[in-house]
Parts: C-alpha cells; sequence; structure tokens
C-alpha cells in the first residue's frame, strides 16, 4: 500500500499555501497543478526543498497537466478568478462556472474514487456544479467554508475574552457568504456558552465582523484574498478524509431533507472520514435562527439556479 495522494488544483495563493499545510504535514504524495507554465513546478520545487529544514519527506510535484494526479485519494479545488475589491462573490459565478466545470472533467476521469473539496468562490454554487459535471455521490464532493468561517469566529472571541484559541467551539450554518447563520448558543469556551461570558451587543459584532471576514481581508490586502486560513481549512478536511478520523467540521454538504432543505448545498456540522461526508449533523433551532438559515439557502438556490444547469 503506497502513500496516499493528494491533488490541489490551483497554484495561486490558496492552492501553493494548501500545498505547503498538507506537506508538512505528511498526509501524502502532493500534486500541484496550473495552468501556468513553470509555476506549479517552480512552487513544487521549494516546497520539496523545505522538507530537509522542516523534516518531512513529502513527496511534491508540480505539473500542468492532469496525468499525474490520477488515482488520487483527495482533490482539493481551488482554481479559479479571486475575488477584487468591489466584487460581490455572484460576479464571479460566471466566470468561475467555465473554470471549474473544465477542472472537475478533468479530475473526476483520471480519479474516479476520490473525494473533492471545492474551495472556489462562490462555493455553494461551485461545489454543486461539482458533483453535477463528476457524477460522483454526494457524499464525495464537498465545499470548504464552515472551517474557515467558524475558525474567524473562533478567532474573534478569543481574541474579546483574551482565551486560548484551542477551548472555542463555534458552529455556523448556512451559505458561504453575507447571510451565514452563527448561532452563538451553541459557540463554547471550554464547554461554556459564550452567551454566558460576553454581552448580546458584543456577540452581535463578533458575528458581524465574521460574515464581513473575506471582504475585510480582500480591502486590506487590495490585491487577492484570503489565504493561509482557507488553505489551512481546505487541508483539515483532507486530513480527516485521508485519516479516517471521523472529525465534526462545518462543511458545504448535499441536502435531501435536512434541515427541511433539498437538492442544495449548504454549510452544516458533518462527520467527516474515509467516505468523505459520512454523516450530516442536525442541531436543534429556534424558530429566528431557523429563519435565518431559509434566508440563507434562498441565496444559495438563487445563485445554484444562476448556473443554468
Amino acid at each position: 500500500m503506497g502513500s496516499k495522494k493528494i491533488t490541489i488544483v490551483g497554484a495561486g495563493n490558496v492552492g501553493a499555501t494548501a500545498a505547503h499545510w498538507a506537506a508538512e504535514k505528511e498526509i501524502g504524495d502532493v500534486v500541484l497543478v496550473d495552468i501556468v507554465d513553470g509555476v506549479p513546478q517552480g512552487k513544487a520545487l521549494d516546497l520539496s526543498e523545505t522538507g530537509p529544514v522542516e523534516g518531512f519527506d513529502t513527496r511534491v510535484i508540480g505539473t500542468n497537466g492532469y496525468e499525474e494526479t490520477a488515482d488520487s485519494d483527495v482533490v482539493i479545488i481551488t482554481s479559479g478568478f479571486p475575488r477584487q475589491p468591489g466584487m460581490s462573490r455572484e460576479d464571479l459565478l460566471e466566470k468561475n462556472k467555465e473554470v471549474v466545470r473544465s477542472v472537475t472533467t478533468e479530475v473526476a476521469k483520471r480519479s474516479p474514487h476520490c473525494a473533492i473539496i471545492m474551495v472556489t468562490n462562490p462555493l455553494d454554487t461551485m461545489v454543486y456544479l461539482a458533483k453535477t459535471v463528476s457524477g460522483f455521490p454526494k457524499n464525495r464532493v464537498m465545499g470548504m467554508a464552515g472551517i474557515l468561517d467558524t475558525a474567524r469566529l473562533r478567532t474573534f472571541i478569543a481574541m474579546e475574552l483574551d482565551v486560548s484559541v484551542e477551548d472555542i467551539q463555534a458552529l455556523i450554518l448556512g451559505g458561504h457568504g453575507d447571510d451565514m447563520v452563527p448561532i452563538p448558543r451553541y459557540c463554547t469556551v471550554a464547554g461554556v456558552p459564550i452567551t454566558q461570558l460576553m454581552t448580546k451587543e458584543k456577540i452581535d459584532q463578533i458575528v458581524e465582523r465574521t460574515r464581513k471576514g473575506g471582504g475585510e481581508i480582500v480591502s486590506l490586502l487590495k490585491r487577492g484574498s484570503a489565504f493561509y486560513a482557507p488553505s489551512a481549512s481546505a487541508v483539515q478536511m483532507a486530513e480527516a478524509i485521508l485519516k479516517n478520523k471521523k472529525r465534526v467540521l462545518p462543511c458545504a454538504a448535499y441536502l435531501e431533507g435536512e434541515y427541511g432543505l433539498n437538492d442544495i448545498y449548504f454549510g452544516v456540522p458533518v462527520k467527516l472520514g474515509s467516505d468523505g461526508v459520512e454523516a450530516v449533523i442536525e442541531v436543534e433551532l429556534t424558530d429566528e435562527e431557523r429563519a435565518a438559515v431559509k434566508k440563507s439557502a434562498e441565496g444559495v438556490e438563487k445563485s445554484i439556479a444562476e448556473l443554468k444547469l
């Protein structure tokens, strides 16, 4: 039994940084794919040469084609156009639709048993497209958004309370964007709900900052968008699948009746193991939370309809 194999499509900031985290964790051989000649090869070589310093033996190769990706266990798709200042996630839809369609086709052909983790925005829509194009079962196609959104929320809670991020758990449901639905009463510090540790005003401020978290970074960077936390989040998903860890993590999963939603990719807590999304975990919601979930779902459904599949 050889090493596991992870393909990362797109060698920009998100893809290259995902390759970095994956190589460092030694969770499998890494194949970095990009259409720009020399870029994936150069970054892969640079990363390989980091091995002696950091002490990892991961094989990292860069390529402009898909031959080397054959028989991958997990494929992380980051390719596409990033958000620019003033650009909505929806503006990205048309641009990234063709990219994701062609990448998914190439990947599915050569790795028919892989799990696909989508990172490209607009996230929920692109992962829906990947499922349709690949023809894969729902458990093997998922989107990375919830881990990133909860990581932002956990960061802001830690900053506010001056406690370790390691002791903070957070729950966010919904589409990846301004309509995401953080559920503060399920957000805890060592098991204690944050609703007991902070005022409602403070929680509302933190929730609002989390919703706008991606935009905040885009406006600071001026060119490009976040990449450290998004790539680390995608690799956490890949690791849970490759090591069959059964992690309970918030991901964009295909719903068939859960949370009252059907035929939609939506951010929910799931159990991630070697079969991909092994279970969707349903939590009890108040009427107010349910209404917010419904509103978020309407936004995602509208975006999926725009794919005209």
